[in-house]
């Protein structure tokens, strides 16, 4: 395997480019990149200008499609739309795909929006508070305990239900109030895990929301309408064949999830159960099952991916090493004894993937994969670009390069982490 090894072109003399320091506002939503972007966006989103510098490296114009298979909160198709630019995206969780499609449809009314808000808001601050509503125990089960105070969770429960009274509810309505409960609502923190942190006695719920709902509105006005097509599959990533048609991509913009034992249905759990899109442990565990597997949370007795990767010697020897340093500490506890499983069923996740997607392809399809380094809790260096590249290279996929996009800090070790922006191009 041949490897270009390049900095991101318009960093080069920056602390990225020096790669002595973290650098987390490389991933940050800058000025007005935050218009449509910041209706609801993941804490580890990429940013919308990593997004621009690949449709221009890409040469990608007004009459291509561009994909993103893992489409989380839609940046992609959104800086896409923003550009009369065709999108697909595709995302297993409900929870994003509700956001891409709702980040990507601009038709609703702004004026009508703050009415249907102000009348909702009207309904729901009418509600008796005298007994708390709760969630039902297989719900509550789902959410970190603490993660929401009794009054919060009454008040959004009552405004839920105002909301779902609206006839033809817009679905920003219901996406403001998902924004709201992750940044105002709830007791959630994201650094950049999920945790809970101090409980609120009380908070201000639907003044939030209408704030969220505002700044939807005065975005769709800043919008200028167009007919440019976007497509949102609720599908895995892993059989994209089903979904998309054959020879219809010029280009794929995404990161993918990083082998780094984040349970990425964890960070959306609270609104995905209070939106109704997760009601008991089966929901939650069938999500993940359609997840790429990136965390041993997400290791099922059935999963196969691992057979993908059996003759990787690369990735072999990684979960050899894992494994011989659990043994050699002592380490009998679950995650521990499936940590080295879940490193090989990722990569062949992403070999699935990456198999999957060559039909939709047309000939010359540039791709640009965001992925980051991991060392392990037992600090086994996994250099996930690299392999990744190595697994696309095996599929017949052509290396166009191996960008730094960035590095970050890691929380236990101090050390650097490269995250980087791995180059593809296909050529059947």
């Amino acid at each position: 395997m041949d490897v270009q090894l390049s900095f991101f072109p318009e960093l080069e003399g920056t602390r990225l480019a020096t790669r002595h320091a973290g650098n987390p506002e490389h991933n940050r939503v800058q000025g007005a990149d935050a218009i449509v972007h910041d209706w609801y966006r993941f804490i580890l989103a990429y940013p919308p200008h990593l997004v621009r510098t690949y449709l221009e490296r890409f040469a990608v114009m007004p009459d291509h499609t561009v994909l993103d298979p893992f489409s989380g909160t839609g940046t992609t198709i959104v800086e896409c739309k923003k550009r009369s630019i065709s999108g697909i995206g595709s995302d297993a969780n409900p929870i994003a795909v509700l956001a891409s499609r709702t980040k990507s449809d601009w038709i609703a009314n702004p004026d009508s929006l703050r009415l249907r808000a102000s009348r909702i808001a009207e309904r729901a601050g009418e509600t008796d508070q005298s007994i708390l509503r709760t969630l039902t125990p297989d719900a509550e089960a789902l959410v970190s305990r603490g993660a929401i105070s009794p009054l919060p969770l009454h008040k959004t429960l009552n405004l839920l239900d105002a909301i779902r009274e609206e006839p033809n509810t817009p679905p920003h309505l219901l996406l403001a109030l998902a924004k709201a409960l992750v940044s105002s609502i709830s007791n959630l923190w994201f650094a950049p895990g999920v945790t809970v942190g101090p409980a609120k006695a009380d908070a201000p719920v639907i003044e939030s929301w209408l704030n969220n709902v505002n700044t939807i509105a005065a975005d769709l006005e800043l919008m200028q309408p167009n007919t440019v097509t976007t497509t949102v599959h609720h599908a895995d990533a892993r059989t994209l064949c089903d979904v998309l048609t054959p020879g219809s991509i010029d280009a794929v913009i995404t990161s993918p999830p990083y082998p780094n034992e984040s349970d990425y249905s964890r960070a959306t759990r609270l609104e995905s159960v209070l939106l109704g899109y997760l009601n008991n442990r089966l929901d939650a565990q069938t999500l993940k099952q359609t997840l790429l597997c990136s965390s041993s949370r997400n290791v099922y007795q059935g999963d196969t991916d691992d057979a993908w990767v059996a003759g990787n010697d690369r990735v072999q020897r990684i979960a050899s090493e894992i494994e011989q340093k659990r043994q050699d500490l002592g380490k009998t506890d679950g995650f521990s004894r499936l940590y080295a499983r879940a490193v090989k069923l990722y990569f062949g996740g992403m070999r699935r993937h990456l198999r999957s997607l060559k039909p939709a392809l047309k000939d010359g399809a540039s791709l640009a994969y965001v992925v980051g380094d991991q060392a392990s809790f037992l600090q086994v260096h996994i250099h996930t670009g690299e392999i990744l590249a190595e697994i696309a290279e095996s599929e017949g996929y052509t290396i166009a390069g191996v960008d730094l996009f960035r590095t970050r800090q890691a929380t236990k070790t101090g050390k650097q982490m490269r995250e980087e922006v791995v180059l593809l191009r296909w050529t059947p």
